[in-house]
Order: C-alpha cells, then sequence, then structure tokens
C-alpha cells in the first residue's frame, strides 16, 4: 500500500477509537470528562480531515462536486 494511505488508515483508526471512548451522556457523567473526550475527538478529526484534504486533494475536489449536486 502508498506510505500516505497507510498513514491516513492510521489516523482514522485513531479517530474511531477515540469516538468509540466516547463517555456515556448520563446522570452520573462529569463535565470534565466529557469536555476532555470532546477536546481529543475533536484534535484528532481535525487532524484527519487536514490530512485528507492535503494528501488526496482530487478525491476532495469529487466529493465537494457531489455536495454540490446535491444541494441546489
Amino acid at each position: 500500500m502508498d506510505k500516505k494511505v497507510l498513514e491516513c488508515v492510521k489516523m482514522l483508526r485513531g479517530l474511531v477509537s477515540d469516538v468509540q471512548g466516547a463517555p456515556f451522556p448520563g446522570e452520573d457523567i462529569k463535565t470534565e470528562l466529557y469536555q476532555i473526550w470532546y477536546e481529543h475527538a475533536q484534535k484528532a478529526a481535525v487532524q484527519c480531515f487536514e490530512y485528507l484534504n492535503d494528501n488526496f486533494p482530487k478525491e476532495q475536489e469529487e466529493l465537494n462536486k457531489a455536495i454540490g449536486r446535491m444541494i441546489p
């Protein structure tokens, strides 16, 4: 596999792991715990999107076109 693809897969696996580790939203969850998790997951998501945009621009252009066709 291409080095870029392997790095992307690694980042996406990390993001999915972060999302799966989300604290359960219940009465006993502390706001601080949720905030820590949320910030961590957001950072991982931004890193993934930036990596995809930087390394797979053609796919991003195709996605933008597809979205443009769906939204009049």
